[in-house]
């Protein structure tokens, strides 16, 4: 093998070798609930209150997710039906998008990863992977894991990782 072509592949085997070190040093930052007064939604009795200055659908998302808390846990649950006597990760977020027309059909967590407009959004956020799929709305995340996975779908201000996860949110919030 000439020189030339030594150098060249070392080059590009270098070059794919940093493509895939920066590649695996972007992730999604972890959730962590911050309070803020009067643009924070807070936990009372286990149901989200949401701000005062939050917009109707913000305040109709979280009555939503209101609506699910005390509701078991099944996995596929949610999915044949939003209306249902238990739901799973996405079975929960997809409800709560229904709930505020911005769902026309219940949607498995791989697929969430596509949902809307990339990114956060201002008032509700979509976390989605492969796997798993939680919403958080006005601050506060509406889940059904990273817990004991004896719970359906809650209101929870405790912190989690969310790496492997895309943010993901619906036009406008």
């Amino acid at each position: 093998m000439s020189p030339r072509v030594i150098a060249f592949r070392s080059a590009f085997l270098l070059s794919f070798s940093v493509v895939l070190l920066l590649a695996g040093c972007v992730s999604t930052p972890p959730y962590v609930y911050h309070y803020i007064p009067g643009r924070t939604a807070r936990i009372d009795s286990g149901y989200a209150v949401a701000p005062h200055t939050a917009p109707l659908l913000v305040k109709e998302a979280i009555d939503a997710g209101n609506e699910l808390v005390g509701k078991p846990y099944r996995y596929g649950g949610g999915h044949q039906n939003f209306y249902d006597s238990a739901y799973d990760c996405s079975g929960a977020v997809s409800f709560v998008l229904h709930s505020i027309g911005r769902m026309d059909t219940p949607t498995p967590s791989h697929e969430l990863r596509n949902y809307a407009q990339g990114g956060p959004g201002k008032w509700i956020t979509v976390y989605a992977s492969q796997g798993h799929a939680f919403v958080v709305i006005a601050g506060l995340r509406f889940d059904t894991g990273y817990g004991s996975g004896e719970h359906g779908p809650q209101w929870l201000t405790r912190s989690r990782r969310a790496d492997r996860f895309v943010m993901r949110h619906p036009v406008g919030l």
